[in-house]
């Protein structure tokens, strides 16, 4: 009778992982769920179209232009230029590439669209891309 308390006492010496492994699965496919969303730009605009090549993914700033005038700053929404600018100097100053993407509309009015372009080199920007979808 004593050898069987002394089995019910012994310490457990193994830990099992399973369910470690499966709580850690579960984070792996919401995380790849919702990463695409996160990526989603503030405001949707119809790009243009063109024959284009695919770009280099690198530490890029987007600037987004709708054609009612509305401005977005990577995730971040701006009313006016203005108000936009500091925030755009600080974010090409933090860049390495000092690549800025603008994401206008094709119906977005061209002179707001240069301004931007202005914008943009007067922060330090070194280069400028314009988003447009592939023609198919």
């Amino acid at each position: 009778m004593r050898a069987m308390d002394e089995e019910e006492d012994a310490i457990v010496s193994g830990i099992n992982v399973t369910p470690l492994v499966d709580v850690c699965l579960v984070l792996v496919i919401i995380f790849m769920v919702t990463a695409p969303l996160l990526s989603d730009p503030v405001i949707k605009v119809q790009l243009p179209k063109a024959h284009t090549q695919e770009g280099e993914e690198r530490d890029k700033i987007s600037i987004t232009l709708a054609a009612d005038g509305r401005l977005a700053l990577d995730q971040r929404q701006f009313s006016t230029l203005d108000a936009m600018d500091p925030y755009l100097r600080d974010a090409v100053l933090r860049s390495e590439s000092k690549t800025v993407v603008l994401r206008a509309d094709a119906d977005a009015r061209h002179g707001l669209l240069s301004d931007v372009m202005y914008r943009a080199k007067e922060a330090g920007a070194l280069q400028l891309t314009i988003a447009t979808e592939r023609k198919k």
